[in-house]
């Protein structure tokens, strides 16, 4: 499902229009800077636990040492921060069935 039928899926259940749905999951799942709810929490550290659907939250990646296997030269990898979603009880069990 891409965003597009997702849009059309939140039209039928809901019964909003065409522009309000796009908006809406706009309004939660947007990248864009200062847009998607989901993003903005994210940025600030918050973590976003929909209970029973499942968690948002960003982790920390140490800095380590690599390896460039075309020379085999020793590399810095610097630390960084990424999201991460873990499933809720309520979704892995729906998806098991």
């Amino acid at each position: 499902m891409n965003k597009a039928e997702l849009v059309d899926a939140l039209m039928q259940k809901t019964g909003l229009t065409p522009k309000d749905a796009k908006r809406t999951i706009d309004a939660l799942f947007s990248t864009d800077p200062g847009t998607g709810i989901i993003t903005a929490q994210l940025d600030k550290g918050n973590r976003v636990q929909l209970t029973g659907f499942g968690t948002f939250e960003t982790k920390d990646r140490k800095a380590r040492t690599g390896r460039n296997p075309q020379t085999n030269e020793t590399i810095h990898i610097p630390g960084r921060r990424y999201p991460t979603f873990k499933p809720g009880k309520a979704l892995k069990e729906r998806v098991r069935e």
